[in-house]
């Protein structure tokens, strides 16, 4: 188990962690500070110029996972982390990342006082022989106070909320502690198990009445998706992107879908690749529309989008794969695709094009129709 200790700078989540140790048998405490101070030394100072906070790291927020499964595989028992995230994706990217291995989370916000957070800050110890630096430090925690504040609608429904206004270190890990045992802080997260070699998924495009594409944002990791996942074992392929409509949008599809792409995804560890497979869903009416759910554990928000705002949206890999997706549908022929690049029989670009510049092209004729 992880009990993620979260709040501002200046909240006590520090020392609140290591006198919750005392608190909780067996445990261990934790700093994924460790792990950007470790990259700091690894990575090009160009890389580290392109960022303003080590947490825009991908590879900070992978490691913090595969650091905190290694300690635990290694001396069992709860880790205790003391550690400020304020964006949502990074709070979803890290937690979804130990539970796709089966590691649940106890999320807890110290919450203090924005008066009391200034006068911590100022009587903050500098750096010994160093002026500048731990003034540096000290301005570094007054900029977190608005994006504290900017992020506590999502942190207080999330998390459970401990007020440290007027409590000791010590004080806070009782309060803490007696949390945990109740159950309190349980990040209800999708578990989404860590493939361990290539995977069959299938996705389904679905479409508005103005032919804008549905997104769904996962919980369990970073960037926008297709609806859909991977293919459990003896299951058809198209039944499986039926099946994962159906549950993470409460929409009902009508079998058989018509295929639009495979596409052969290579392995770029630490992923295995796989081959990926898109459908078409056909076209939502706006009763349907109004009537979609969000399973909270898998899904924070869906939304219909065109091709363009989808560039800003999905990952080069998926852009790929959701554009050759929307032209097969045009032509009303599926494509064959290896990571991102059609390797079947040349397509007619220009009549494409010219096709697709004359505005939306229905789905082809047979096309089962969503019921909604």
């Amino acid at each position: 188990m992880i009990v993620w200790l979260n709040g501002a700078f200046g909240a006590g989540k520090t020392a609140a962690a290591r006198e919750l140790v005392d608190f909780m048998p067996g445990s261990t405490f934790y700093d994924p500070e460790l792990v950007g101070n470790g990259l700091r030394r690894l990575l090009p100072r160009k890389r580290l110029e392109e960022v303003s906070d080590y947490q825009d790291l991908p590879s900070w927020r992978r490691l913090v996972v595969d650091t905190g499964a290694a300690l635990i595989a290694e001396v069992g028992g709860p880790l205790v982390v003391p550690m400020t995230v304020l964006r949502q994706e990074y709070r979803d990217e890290i937690f979804g990342g130990f539970a796709a291995r089966r590691i649940p989370v106890r999320h807890v916000l110290l919450h203090t006082d924005e008066t009391i957070l200034r006068e911590r800050i100022a009587e903050r110890e500098g750096i010994p022989g160093d002026a500048d630096a731990g003034e540096s430090v000290r301005r570094r925690c007054l900029d977190h106070l608005a994006p504290y504040r900017a992020a506590l609608g999502w942190l207080t429904t999330d998390a459970h909320v401990v007020d440290t206004t007027g409590l000791t270190p010590r004080q806070t890990a009782a309060h803490i502690a007696d949390a945990v045992r109740d159950g309190a802080g349980n990040c209800d997260i999708v578990q989404t198990p860590e493939p361990t070699a290539a995977t069959l998924a299938a996705g389904v495009l679905l479409f508005d009445e103005d032919d804008r594409v549905l997104l769904v944002d996962p919980t369990y990791k970073p960037g926008w998706e297709f609806p859909g996942g991977v293919v459990e074992p003896g299951e058809p392929p198209m039944c499986a992107g039926v099946r994962e409509v159906t549950e993470e949008l409460g929409v009902r599809l009508d079998a058989p879908l018509r295929l639009l792409v495979a596409d052969w995804e290579r392995p770029q560890p630490p992923g295995f690749g796989g081959l990926r497979l898109l459908f078409d869903g056909g076209r939502l009416t706006a009763e349907a529309v109004r009537h979609l759910l969000l399973p909270g554990s898998e899904l924070r928000g869906w939304r219909f989008v065109t091709e363009s705002e989808a560039a800003g949206m999905l990952p080069p890999v998926r852009l790929h794969r959701l554009r050759w997706a929307l032209r097969a549908r045009a032509q009303g022929r599926p494509l064959y695709l290896e990571a991102g690049v059609p390797a079947g029989p040349p397509l007619d670009a220009a009549a494409l094009e010219a096709g697709l510049a004359r505005g939306p092209a229905g789905p082809p004729a047979g096309l089962p129709r969503p019921a909604g």
